[in-house]
């Protein structure tokens, strides 16, 4: 009897575990509708900073990131057309071969992964479900069925390092295809080759495993490496 008081106690610790888990799974995250009170607020500007850029295959279109929000613009100049507009930030987007897609990198589903919409926003689907390693850096393949991307390691220093991954672009865990070298030096940018059989990226190839600020700029800093897909064989591409 002298254990007794623990019982209840441990069964309302229990039973208040539950409920707990219960509500949080009812009350899930979710980025482009988080608690309190929100506005839209409308920012009119004609310059920005840090946007990426890519070219659709016929050369008439570009799309480009701006704070969070994905556009894209005849290359001719004029109006740009919001496809995403939502609390989730959007970057990075790449037009598919066939012109026909947009694969970028968005948070709306609670962290960086990689997904796939048409040229009018709509369609959207989430490639990647990665939760703890984030991704980002979508490039397709030649033949449009695959993203190449990024995921993101850190080691003591908040921009990192990276692995290169493959995807089919209908989902699934994904190929790695290289181990990081460390966790804190620069290794990114994936992009394939026009044949298909190489996938090239960027890498700080300085001596050392750690990420240092005082480079010799007069030096090697980085290196572009190519993947043989066939084979995985990494080789130095430009040094």
């Amino acid at each position: 009897m002298r254990n007794s008081q623990y019982l209840m106690p441990l069964f309302l610790l229990i039973t208040c575990g539950v409920f707990a888990a219960v509500e949080e799974e009812d009350t899930k995250w979710d980025v482009n509708n988080p608690p309190g009170e929100k506005k839209m607020v409308d920012i009119n500007t004609n310059t920005g900073t840090w946007m990426n850029v890519d070219l659709s295959p016929d050369g008439q279109t570009i799309v480009f990131d701006m704070l969070g929000d994905i556009y894209t613009m005849p290359v001719t100049g004029g109006v740009a057309q919001n496809l995403t507009n939502s609390m989730a930030w959007d970057m990075q987007a790449q037009f598919s071969p066939d012109g026909l897609y947009l694969a970028f990198t968005s948070d709306q589903g609670g962290g960086d992964n990689i997904w796939i919409m048409d040229l009018q926003g709509d369609n959207q689907q989430q490639v990647t479900k990665e939760k703890f390693r984030l991704l980002n850096s979508p490039s397709w393949s030649p033949d449009g069925n695959y993203i190449v991307a990024r995921k993101h390691f850190t080691g003591m220093r908040s921009l990192g390092a990276g692995e290169i991954w493959m995807y089919h672009k209908s989902g699934g865990k994904g190929v790695q295809l290289n181990d990081r070298p460390n966790e804190q030096k620069d290794l990114g940018e994936p992009v394939y080759t026009p044949d298909g059989k190489y996938v090239l990226f960027s890498r700080d190839s300085t001596p050392g495993k750690y990420f240092e600020y005082s480079k010799d700029s007069n030096n090697q800093i980085y290196e572009i490496f190519a993947i043989e897909l066939a084979t995985g064989k990494i080789k130095p591409w430009v040094s």
